[in-house]
């Protein structure tokens, strides 16, 4: 049987092995004038001091949710099956902005470690995505400031069998349902859940490791954490054993407003690297709207899945997955604009919601937090072009 999504989300036990970690970084070289015989178009991010090569590293294997990455790459780019990476001219809508990009897988391709260990255990790593919850417990050792937020929702949810559980719409019904829920160990939404009653410190097997076998044995008796972007067609299509619907419910929607995958740098970059900043944030922004529009969609999926075999992690992604988590991710508002219809800022009382949930289960664990961190610590929006958002 195979084994779906393994991504945990937690925030305690991130780095592997021992680091020598600095607060700063150092840099990136200068940036050279243009790619072969490509012309640099009307955005130059050389010109504005961006790294020669922007590398980005994500939280996982290539998938659809990273699509606003994949899609700043043009035809012209270099696949290291070893290294798991991909490089490539920076395209901003077509045109070369005289940098190359380069993004890097996470999960199994670096061991698991978490995308902050890898920003500050490689100084040319400029960019990494970071959860709101992750960035408030590493304040100390792994301090990033978000500056862009590509998903306003968390994918991760909790599903369940609708024919077991009719009654079931919410996870809090699930609490009151008595039903067990099956998660990855560590996770702070579970936490949350716990301390506000949504669901009985009982409910919580934390032996979850991917697979479905045990809740197809159980035919549907059990709940489990996922990803709504996935496990709800995999499922049903993908895993003949099970061949049905599941229903669930996002853990934002439960109250757990975390940002999932905030693009965020260390400090010290937010001063060093400003125009570079200002001026990639909002291409950032356009590639995903170019995605999400279904400019380039297509193109996009087809060098994930491209991606996804080169790697040969053992994690096996469908063009079914893609398609269903591209649609997910609009219907259920995944990716949407933000409350004033920008793509990709910040939400001061959804970061102090957040900030104000997970602070005193933080000193619960014994988690240093940063002297004297706020919520305004943790992101900035002075790149965001305010302008840009879905249609």
């Amino acid at each position: 049987m195979r084994f779906t999504r393994t991504r945990a989300i937690m925030v305690t036990g991130l780095v592997a092995g021992s680091l020598t970690l600095a607060a700063c970084s150092t840099p990136a070289p200068e940036p050279t004038e243009g790619a072969g015989d490509l012309t640099i178009g009307s955005i130059d991010l050389a010109a504005a001091g961006c790294p020669a090569d922007i590398k980005i590293q994500t939280d996982w294997n290539p998938e659809a949710e990273h699509g606003h990455l994949y899609s700043l790459l043009g035809s012209d780019y270099t696949i290291d099956d070893t290294n798991k990476t991909v490089t490539g001219p920076l395209m901003a809508s077509g045109e070369y902005t005289g940098v190359d990009v380069t993004i890097l897988a996470g999960g199994p391709a670096v061991g698991f470690s978490q995308p902050n260990a890898q920003l500050y255990s490689d100084d040319s790593i400029f960019m990494a995505y970071v959860g709101t919850d992750e960035a408030i417990a590493h304040s100390v050792d792994l301090p990033t400031v978000g500056v862009f937020q590509p998903l306003e929702k968390d994918p991760q949810m909790i599903m369940w069998d609708p024919e077991t559980y009719p009654d079931v719409e919410t996870i809090a019904d699930l609490g009151k349902a008595g039903a067990t829920i099956r998660v990855f160990p560590g996770g702070v939404y579970i936490d949350y859940f716990v301390g506000a009653g949504i669901l009985s410190a009982d409910e919580i097997d934390s032996t979850y490791d991917g697979s479905p076998a045990v809740f197809v044995s159980e035919a549907g008796k059990i709940a489990q954490q996922g990803f709504a972007s996935a496990e709800p067609y995999i499922y049903k299509n993908e895993v003949p054993e099970w061949g049905k619907d599941v229903k669930y419910q996002l853990i934002n929607d439960a109250g757990f407003p975390k940002y999932a995958a905030m693009v965020s740098v260390r400090p010290d970059d937010v001063t060093t690297y400003a125009d570079c900043l200002t001026a990639l944030v909002p291409v950032m922004q356009q590639a995903e709207i170019d995605y999400y529009d279904g400019t380039t969609k297509d193109a996009t999926n087809k060098l994930i899945l491209e991606l996804v075999d080169a790697y040969d992690t053992g994690w096996v992604y469908s063009q079914g997955v893609a398609d269903y988590s591209f649609d997910t991710q609009l219907k259920d508002g995944i990716v949407a604009n933000g409350p004033d219809d920008t793509l990709g800022n910040f939400d001061a009382d959804r970061v102090k919601s957040l900030f104000d949930i997970v602070t005193p289960i933080f000193a619960s664990q014994d988690i240093a937090m940063a002297d004297g961190l706020t919520p305004e610590d943790l992101y900035t929006n002075q790149f965001v072009d305010m302008s840009l958002g879905l249609k």
